[in-house]
């Protein structure tokens, strides 16, 4: 960029703010066009829950709020919407259906098959064999935008219970005995206005979400267990979109939830992968000292919740070249790495990779052979980056979300509440596995952030062999995200337990003398 286009960036930053209709009247322009919000959310680069709340209780600002209002503007010209004052609603002796089609969608439009699936312009199309339902796993026979669904809400299973998630367009069907007074009238979409939908309104904070949607899912299965857990597991990715959005709630930054992502983030074909290394551990070690070892398997907790503390890209990605790593941004990187000399007592941080030469990978593994490069560890030289895909970062992007499913397993835990854990279990899981491409998440796609947290996982599990090698013990293997062999009083390394900053024994064996076999 050349010093006037500095210039002019920075005289554009200080103009006047782009104009905005009022909030009411953004939401009306948008349904008059049938547009849902996730396709307003991925046409400006943000998540469907900031297009809501732009809608409803706060403005956007800067270059984004200059788009947004370039589409508004667009809007009204094309539909010449009038503001006016809606009349207040007369007083009727039978309650009457409550019309709000855009609240179905304030979490996730893909969990409202009358927002997300059926409007016009969308791709729908009559599937031969019916496949699963993105909403409710039922089978479907169409396909809308690219998603298996069903037309009709009525059609539609979803488990309808209080908790975080958007309410399904099915929730029509909501129990009487929760209601009071006369039974509502079916409604084509929207939240319920019962008790159901004020408690998930109106949570008392995020943990207490996964607690309501835990009771909800026992008292609708009249206390089965694993029914229940089912249940929960089935909805795990919507509700944890929603506990993301209720953790960030006044957060000082926007996520941007659809941007543009280069090509070597996208699959080479359809059953393929990108061009991403994500550095997984796969090591045994060659030779054992002299003598008969017995060797404990330890298992790793919550490998993937711990790794959502991590360095994400907030923005889009931009491309450089030949320039060195800065630590306030992140993403993915081309890079030559060094070559590693301590095979026979710790993995390659870069996992087993047999070819030579170049490779991207993400930022934690970037990070990691510059730590072992510096001279606290001086293990290897420093890595050669080439160029880079990197926006402006955080490492605190996801930690109430992360504290908040922490604090959950935590307590199931000494309530020894297994339906709450598994529910967590596949929260975060799930979360983690879908922002890529995927079918079963449509307000998230960042494969980089996906595999940035996977990579960060196998870079949390080198560095627990790192420290078990620095005190002593002998580290036979490293698995995945969560399985080191050592041989040696691990307790005196690592605290034993079921927490997240704890280890607990998955296996115990002897190994043979001098050749790393089990007996």
């Amino acid at each position: 960029m050349g010093d006037f286009d500095a210039i002019d960036s920075l005289l554009a930053a200080v103009g006047p703010e782009a104009g905005l209709p009022a909030r009411g009247v953004r939401r009306e322009l948008r349904e008059q066009a049938r547009l849902s919000k996730a396709q307003v959310a991925r046409a400006l680069g943000v998540s469907p829950s900031t297009v809501a709340g732009w809608e409803d209780t706060r403005d956007p600002s800067g270059e984004i709020r200059t788009r947004y209002a370039y589409l508004l503007d667009g809007l009204a010209a094309k539909f010449a919407v009038e503001v006016q004052e809606k009349p207040e609603p007369e007083a009727v002796q039978e309650p009457e259906p409550v019309q709000e089609p855009a609240a179905a969608d304030d979490a996730s439009p893909a969990y409202d098959a009358s927002t997300a699936g059926a409007g016009e312009g969308d791709d729908v199309e009559s599937l031969a064999v019916p496949e699963p339902c993105v909403l409710c796993g039922q089978p479907a026979g169409s396909r809308v935008a690219g998603f298996a669904q069903h037309l009709d809400p009525a059609d539609c299973h979803t488990v309808t219970a209080p908790g975080p998630g958007p309410a399904p367009a099915s929730e029509a069907a909501e129990p009487v005995a929760r209601q009071e007074g006369p039974p509502r009238g079916p409604r084509p979409s929207g939240r319920s206005q019962g008790p159901a939908g004020r408690a998930f309104q109106e949570p008392s904070g995020p943990a207490d979400l996964i607690g309501q949607a835990v009771r909800a899912a026992l008292a609708e299965h009249e206390g089965d267990m694993e029914a229940a857990t089912a249940a929960l597991l089935k909805r795990a990715i919507p509700d944890a979109m929603r506990l993301l959005d209720e953790t960030r709630k006044g957060a000082r930054y926007d996520i941007v939830a659809h941007p543009w992502i280069p090509d070597i983030l996208k699959k080479q074909t359809s059953r393929g992968a990108d061009q991403i290394w994500e550095a997984r551990p796969k090591w045994t070690r060659h030779e054992l000292p002299p003598g008969r070892h017995e060797v404990t398997a330890l298992d790793i907790n919550g490998a993937y919740l711990s790794a959502l503390k991590t360095h994400l890209p907030l923005g889009q990605l931009e491309h450089s070249a030949g320039l060195a790593h800065d630590r306030r941004r992140a993403g993915v990187h081309l890079i030559t790495p060094p070559a590693w000399e301590h095979e026979a007592v710790l993995p390659n941080p870069i996992g087993q990779r047999d070819e030579p030469g170049p490779l991207w990978v993400t930022e934690p593994t970037l990070r990691l052979l510059l730590r072992l490069s510096g001279p606290k560890y001086g293990l290897c030289a420093p890595p050669e980056i080439h160029e880079s895909y990197t926006s402006g970062a955080t490492e605190n992007l996801l930690e109430k979300f992360r504290v908040a499913l922490k604090d959950a397993r935590d307590a199931a835990i000494t309530e020894n509440d297994e339906v709450t854990l598994e529910y967590v279990k596949a929260m975060y899981s799930k979360f983690v596995s879908t922002m890529g491409e995927s079918n079963y998440n449509r307000e998230l796609y960042r494969p980089d952030w996906m595999h940035i947290i996977r990579s960060q996982a196998f870079a949390n599990l080198w560095m627990k062999a790192l420290k078990a090698h620095d005190e002593g013990l002998a580290v036979v293997r490293a698995m995945g995200t969560d399985e080191l062999h050592v041989i040696g009083d691990w307790r005196r390394v690592f605290a034993e337990g079921r927490g997240v900053t704890e280890v607990k024994v998955k296996d115990a064996y002897t190994a043979a003398i001098g050749t790393g076999e089990e007996e």
